[in-house]
């Protein structure tokens, strides 16, 4: 069974509104940097010249945010209060929720901005497949392509609140996307409510997690790649304890 990659990678040299650093430690700076901890911690005075080629380990330091790179969102990211009770963060979430069938609807045509209820609908209806409880579901927007650009984060498609209702109405609990956010841009939503000062516009796909439990996976790749359904999706998270999100080696399994 083939496995298809979705996932984005963490790179520090592509552009990121909150940077990536990433610090190597070769694995010749690894043996001095072992040889000296070996000198502090139990006063053993040991020559890097005994490893084999004066080599320890290759070390690498990364700072990035959870939401850099392909990840999954707790429900906790979307707020303290909700209906439900308290929300869970991501190491709390079930992993049967990240290794489901799924389903791809193809949202490319949309534009910059949010799309509604009637339009998902319409998506679901072509695919001619009817969704089940806890299937995964994926919306193809075309982002992908403008990955590691500043294009990347103002220019994509995403959910309105009816939107988001109408998927979580089939049983879904898990909404991914290849864009940056579920929701519209940012510059988006702030230009439709410096117009109209209507509150629903603001990240109404994020907060509707407030009202209903679900997670998003932001910042896929290769949704193209895949049939409409008939495969599976594994996406689990990085177990990051009290977070509101961690990072996930999504891929999908095609049959033959």
């Amino acid at each position: 069974m083939p496995i298809i990659d979705l996932s984005v990678p963490i790179d520090a040299q592509l552009w990121e509104p909150d940077p990536v650093t990433h610090e190597n430690l070769s694995p010749a700076a690894g043996a001095k940097h072992m040889a000296a901890g070996m000198r502090e911690r139990f006063g053993l005075d040991f020559d890097p010249a005994e490893l084999p080629d004066a080599e320890f380990l290759d070390i690498d330091f990364v700072r990035a945010s959870t939401h850099t790179g392909t990840h999954v969102d707790a429900p906790a990211h979307y707020g303290t209060r909700t209906t439900y009770g308290t929300p869970r963060t991501i190491d709390q979430m079930p992993l049967d929720w990240f290794h489901r069938p799924a389903f791809v609807l193809d949202v490319t045509g949309a534009g910059t901005g949010t799309v509604g209820a009637d339009f998902i609908a319409a998506a679901v209806a072509r695919i001619g497949y009817q969704p089940q409880p806890m299937d995964i579901a994926l919306l193809h927007t075309g982002a992908a392509g403008r990955h590691g650009t500043p294009d990347y984060f103002t220019q994509f498609t995403g959910l309105d609140g009816p939107a988001t209702e109408l998927l979580l109405d089939l049983g879904v609990k898990v909404i991914g996307t290849d864009a940056f956010s579920l929701d519209a841009p940012f510059t988006h939503i702030i230009e439709q409510y410096r117009r109209d000062r209507d509150r629903r516009v603001l990240w109404p796909a994020h907060f509707a997690g407030r009202r209903r439990e679900y997670c998003q996976i932001e910042r896929l790749t290769n949704l193209d790649r895949l049939p409409p359904s008939g495969f599976t999706v594994s996406c689990f998270p990085v177990k990051i304890a009290r977070a509101g999100a961690g990072w996930a080696r999504a891929v999908a399994h095609v049959p033959e």
